[in-house]
């Protein structure tokens, strides 16, 4: 009697402590299915994420009770095998559904998620949903987005600013070309000649140094004749005398 008595006490603690180390359980009917059938479902479902175990339902009723798990009791009916979910429980329930459309003795009656109690149309809406890494490719890209965004913003702004630059420099010096003066038609440039500043028929100004001495030759040999006339003319009187 001790013998059978701790063994039943190891397969109540195991199924504890299953379900409080998994992500979450699903709870399937297994009667019809054969070994070879049992060892197929175990691959399949090790390769999504989940340990395939066989329990008797009075076991799995003692390790629930008084917890918070205590639902599960509802679905101990008929020959009961439990797939503990270590990773996706969505991917677990889709590989469980594939096999029972190729094997229809197969049942999924329920499960559990973390603490919450799911129904066997709660398991068919998760295996419907996209697996965990398409979500967090999906998610990972959402993020991604605005970051990308982001940074083509920073970097277009001092492109832009360089544009706005340049274009307000380009108009700024076309708003002063066309405040300058414009000479008008038939105008010609200043000139640079020194004899212009002079007036009209003006003449270079003379560098002969006997200009400045005062009159002219001829009009020196004039007044000279006429102060000798004077002289000669007082000598004579002088003689008649």
């Amino acid at each position: 009697m001790e013998g059978p008595r701790a063994e039943k006490v190891a397969v109540v603690d195991e199924v504890r402590a299953r379900l409080a180390a998994s992500q979450g359980a699903i709870l399937t009917e297994y009667r019809g299915l054969t070994v070879a059938d049992l060892a197929v479902l175990r691959s399949s479902l090790s390769k999504a994420g989940a340990q395939y175990k066989i329990f008797k339902n009075t076991l799995v009723r003692l390790a629930v009770k008084g917890g918070e798990l205590e639902g599960l009791e509802a679905m101990l009916e008929g020959p009961t095998a439990i797939a503990f979910v270590d990773g996706d429980v969505g991917a677990v329930a889709k590989a469980l559904r594939e096999f029972a459309r190729q094997n229809p003795n197969l049942t999924i009656k329920g499960g559990v998620l973390g603490a919450n109690l799911l129904s066997s149309s709660d398991l068919a809406d998760l295996a419907n949903l996209p697996s965990r890494n398409v979500l967090l490719s999906a998610l990972a890209g959402g993020l991604a987005a605005p970051m990308r965004q982001f940074a083509m913003l920073l970097k277009a702004l001092p492109q832009n600013f360089a544009y706005g630059l340049s274009a307000l420099v380009e108009q700024r010096s076309t708003t002063e070309g066309e405040l300058l003066p414009k000479p008008g038609p038939g105008s010609e440039p200043p000139t640079t000649d020194p004899g212009a500043a002079e007036g009209p028929g003006s003449e270079p100004p003379t560098t002969d140094p006997g200009a400045a001495e005062g009159p002219s030759a001829p009009e020196a040999s004039a007044g000279a004749e006429t102060l000798e006339e004077p002289l000669v003319e007082n000598k004579g009187d002088g003689e008649d005398g």
